[in-house]
């Protein structure tokens, strides 16, 4: 079974019957929203949301742009890793306490190699997270910078958490993602996701980099930019028709 169609009260539950039903994670598969669904008036016209989930093939996955792909540092020993992971620890306990907040920091392993997750538990999560992440990230960087840096620029990947926001913030947008992508299409305009960060937009990239209908670009500078999302449907017809056009190149990063 390549892919499957499903529906759902929501985009987020026909996405998780989808996934449920070919037995796979979310980056297995390419999603297309088929339709958004809506409420009705007092029941009358409620529709599903429905979502069609396709196996990904790896060997026609595109690569990201260039200024989006994320460096992860070389394998390093045991000791090296447990002792930048708690001078890192030690320094997110020392900021944290100097913004008055009480939290205690659990370290787990993440989902990448040498990723270490400091996982803050707090009762105002609101304020270390702040807008769209901006103060999480914040402290990420803090903490990088005070024990992240090693000779070679060998060290295990600091990534700093609160109680799992990054995971929620990352479907979050991948959900956009395929919201806009459907829109872009089917208006056949270019579509703005403004004010990124640089992780946010990776995220964005990677959750379109295997639609063939289309291309996604950062545009602006600084850490904070936009990123667009281009509809490549009458080129690609273009190019089906006449195939010595080439194939679709890979998507480049705005200078």
């Amino acid at each position: 079974m390549d892919f499957v169609e499903t529906e759902g009260d929501t985009i987020d539950h026909a996405i998780d019957n989808a996934l449920r039903t070919l037995g796979v994670g979310r980056d297995k598969v390419t999603l297309d929203i088929l339709s958004e669904g809506r409420k009705g008036i007092f029941g009358f016209g409620a529709q599903k949301a429905r979502v069609r989930a396709t196996l990904r093939k790896p060997a026609l996955a595109r690569p990201l742009p260039e200024d989006e792909t994320e460096t992860r540092p070389a394998s390093v020993a045991a000791a090296e890793v447990t002792a930048t992971t708690e001078k890192a620890r030690a320094a997110l306990e020392q900021i944290l306490k100097l913004m008055g907040v009480a939290a205690t920091v659990e370290t787990k392993a993440g989902g990448a190699n040498d990723e270490i997750v400091l996982d803050v538990r707090a009762d105002n999560n609101a304020l270390l997270i702040g807008r769209k992440g901006q103060t999480l990230e914040a402290l990420e960087y803090l903490v990088i910078r005070i024990a992240g840096e090693r000779p070679g620029g060998e060290a295990p990947h600091i990534v700093v958490d609160v109680e799992n926001y990054r995971e929620r913030r990352r479907k979050s947008l991948q959900d956009l993602a395929l919201r806009m992508g459907e829109k872009a299409k089917r208006q056949r305009k270019t579509v703005t996701v403004d004010a990124l960060s640089a992780a946010d937009r990776r995220i964005i990239h990677a959750a379109l980099q295997d639609d063939p209908w289309v291309t996604t670009k950062s545009l602006g500078q600084g850490s904070y930019r936009r990123l667009l999302i281009i509809p490549e449907g009458d080129r690609r017809r273009k190019e089906e028709q006449n195939p010595a056009a080439g194939g679709k190149p890979a998507v480049k990063e705005a200078k």
